[in-house]
């Protein structure tokens, strides 16, 4: 028995699931939950194409979200370990002094000076070169 596609029953599983382009770790963290389901059990012409779908909108993600860090680029390596040690702006203020600080040298108007990226290494245990540029 051959299985056909059905665009009604794919426009049903599009409307329950409202698959978009992923812009944040939860959305992608979402995203893998769907295809983890779907790789685990027998799929239907339509789940397939959902799965495929899904895909490809996760490893487009991560392929941007998780690309490797540019050397000299404070600000990346500043976001990477801040991710991997699930810390958050609120940590970055604590150690750096002020929210308007932090705001702007994750926005690139201000670089990291040698004091700040002393206490940034310190507080991710790192050497504070990483941050300098």
């Amino acid at each position: 028995m051959t299985l056909t596609f059905n665009p009604d029953k794919y426009k049903e599983l599009l409307t329950a699931y409202l698959p978009k382009l992923i812009k944040s770790e939860v959305e992608n963290e979402q995203a893998l939950k769907i295809v983890e389901d779907l790789m685990h059990r027998e799929c239907t012409p339509e789940e397939d194409e959902l799965y495929q779908l899904l895909i490809t909108l996760v490893e487009k993600f991560e392929q941007e979200y998780y690309q490797p860090i540019q050397p000299n680029n404070s600000v990346s390596m500043l976001l990477f370990l801040l991710e991997e040690s699930e810390g958050s702006r609120d940590d970055l203020v604590s150690v750096l002094g002020t929210e308007d600080l932090v705001n702007n040298i994750l926005n690139g108007q201000e670089k990291i000076n040698t004091e700040q990226a002393r206490k940034l290494g310190d507080f991710f245990n790192v050497e504070s070169s990483l941050f300098m540029e």
